[in-house]
């Protein structure tokens, strides 16, 4: 199977079909069976499109890569299970008392939990800095 990007002579619409071989493409236009899908028109022409090509060496470097980021994001959350105090979902709250009350509880040690996108953001227009982290399970490989 070989995929072509189409355009229509007659509208200019653009559009990606399946062949059997590239020889297909020919004699399906010539038969006056192709037609774009948008004015129904048989003036079609293929466009120049990059072929997707996996190469086996890629995919190999892509997997060792995925296991890095995945070794490092795991150190990172043994690193803050040590040193930070969980808060649950009560993070955007904790955030806000920790930011406003600083100068009185100095010796608190950080926090991290759970907040949503939107609690996030807020904390982020109030001046408070938080940092979203992806949670790897432990036993994912």
């Amino acid at each position: 199977m070989i995929k072509y990007r189409l355009s229509c002579k007659n509208c200019s619409n653009n559009f990606d079909s399946w062949f059997a071989t590239s020889k297909e493409f020919e004699k399906l236009k010539n038969k006056k069976i192709l037609s774009c899908p948008k004015c129904n028109s048989i003036k079609i022409k293929k466009s120049l499109m990059a072929p997707s090509i996996i190469n086996r060496k890629n995919n190999i470097l892509d997997q060792k890569k995925h296991k890095e980021i995945k070794n490092k994001l795991k150190e990172y959350k043994k690193f803050i299970e040590k040193n930070f105090e969980y808060v649950g979902n009560n993070f955007a709250y904790e955030a806000r008392s920790v930011h406003y009350n600083n100068k009185i509880n100095k010796k608190r040690k950080g926090i991290y939990g759970k907040a949503t996108i939107k609690e996030v953001k807020e904390l982020a227009e109030e001046g408070i800095e938080s940092e979203i982290i992806p949670w790897v399970n432990d036993k994912e490989n």
